[in-house]
C-alpha cells in the first residue's frame, strides 16, 4: 500500500469541490489570507524602502533592482489571487457551461496580464 506524501495530500487538499448552483463562492482559507496578508506587508517595507531609496539618490541599478523584487513579489500575489479565481469560475459549472467557465476564467487572467503590455512611458510622471 502506498502512503500519500504530505505534497499529494496538500494538492488534493487544494482542489475546491465544485459547488451547487446559487451557493456562495469559496473564500480563500484562513491561512492563504494570512500568508497574502504578510506578503503584501512585505511588500510595503519594500516600497517604504524603495522610496528612501530614491530621496537618498541611492544608485540608478540598486533602485532597479529593488523595484523588480518588489514588482515580481506584487506579481505573486496576483497569480494567487488570479488561480483562486479561476477555480472559483470553474467549479461554478453548474450554472454554465464548462467552455462558457472556461472564456470567464481566461478574461479574468487577461485583465489582471493586461499591465504587462504597458509601454514604459505610459505612466510616466
Amino acid at each position: 500500500m502506498v502512503e500519500p506524501t504530505s505534497q499529494s495530500v496538500s494538492q488534493s487538499a487544494a482542489q475546491p469541490a465544485a459547488r451547487p448552483a446559487g451557493q456562495p463562492a469559496a473564500q480563500p482559507s484562513s491561512a492563504d489570507v494570512e500568508k497574502l496578508v504578510n506578503r503584501l506587508k512585505r511588500i510595503e517595507g519594500q516600497v517604504r524602502g524603495l522610496q528612501r531609496m530614491v530621496a537618498g539618490n541611492a544608485q540608478c541599478e540598486d533602485v532597479l533592482t529593488q523595484l523588480a523584487a518588489t514588482r515580481a513579489a506584487l506579481d505573486r500575489v496576483g497569480i494567487f489571487v488570479i488561480t483562486h479565481k479561476i477555480r472559483e469560475c470553474l467549479a461554478d459549472e453548474g450554472e454554465t457551461s464548462s467552455e462558457v467557465a472556461v472564456q470567464r476564467a481566461l478574461e479574468i487572467f487577461q485583465k489582471y496580464a493586461q499591465h504587462l503590455r504597458t509601454a514604459p512611458d505610459a505612466d510616466r510622471p
